[in-house]
């Protein structure tokens, strides 16, 4: 085989061509990032947030670059609203075959300050809206012969951090029902892997300076102190949903990528 055939097999294997994709919260950062690459690749995405606005302008990004994308208003802590959005999908191209539940808030506060409908808000979206989503998505994947779901963990999914602990919790359970999830769905052929971002330059972040009254400049610079000397970019991510998403990643389930530009190194 020489270097051609190479490149070609390898492109084959990362296309999504004729796969249907779902990603949450992609109104913007994270989810936003990842909407844009898969649909890169090949893939129909549906663009879910409750954010209508930001979430069409998602698609028209995609859709003006030659992709095939649709908007999705969608709560996560609604049951109705994650059902009536998976229907939906499915009933419009009849099949989904990837999953990425992105969706995810975070308060900067310790439990003594914070107070108990604060704690269930963080974990009912960030944690439960994972299972509100894929409940709804698993029976269609295990009808149509398997799929892949990625779940947005943390790098506190491995670590404690500070002033954090409604998200430190979520995210650490994140990656465990990523594992459970795995363990339970292989049988059918799909695939649940976590990725688990350090700081990335996105809304989020900001929202958590602006939380913490901390100097912007200071705080971003505090961001980039790792290995890699920079604060991650939302491709930077998605480059790493898209491994996982695709054939190049058919062996792999229940596993967790760190992407933080070795932060937690």
């Amino acid at each position: 085989m020489d270097f051609r055939e190479i490149s070609g097999h390898a492109g084959k294997l990362l296309s999504l061509e004729g796969k249907v994709a779902i990603v949450t919260g992609a109104a913007s950062g994270i989810g936003r990032g990842i909407a844009i690459q898969l649909a890169r690749m090949g893939a129909m995405v549906f663009v879910l947030d409750k954010d209508r606005a930001g979430g069409e302008q998602a698609v028209s990004t995609i859709q003006n670059a030659g992709g095939d994308a649709s908007f999705v208003s969608c709560d996560i802590r609604s049951v109705e609203e994650c059902r009536d959005a998976v229907k939906r999908a499915v009933g419009a191209r009849g099949r989904t075959d990837i999953l990425c539940n992105n969706v995810g808030v975070i308060l900067r506060k310790d439990v003594v300050s914070m107070k108990e409908e604060e704690w269930a808000a963080v974990l009912d979206v960030t944690l439960t809206g994972i299972y509100r989503l894929s409940r709804e998505v698993i029976p269609h994947m295990v009808r149509g012969g398997g799929g892949s779901i990625i779940n947005t963990g943390s790098g506190w999914s491995l670590k404690g951090g500070p002033r954090a602990a409604a998200y430190c919790a979520a995210k650490g359970g994140v990656l465990n029902l990523t594992r459970a999830m795995a363990i339970d769905h292989g049988k059918d052929n799909i695939r649940v892997n976590c990725i688990c971002p350090g700081d990335i330059d996105t809304p989020m972040l900001a929202s958590e300076c602006r939380q913490l009254g901390a100097d912007p400049e200071l705080f971003m610079k505090e961001a980039a102190n790792r290995p890699l000397k920079r604060i991650g970019k939302p491709e930077d991510v998605a480059n790493a949903v898209l491994f996982l998403a695709s054939d190049m990643a058919r062996w792999i389930t229940g596993a967790c990528i760190v992407v933080d530009g070795g932060g937690l190194a």
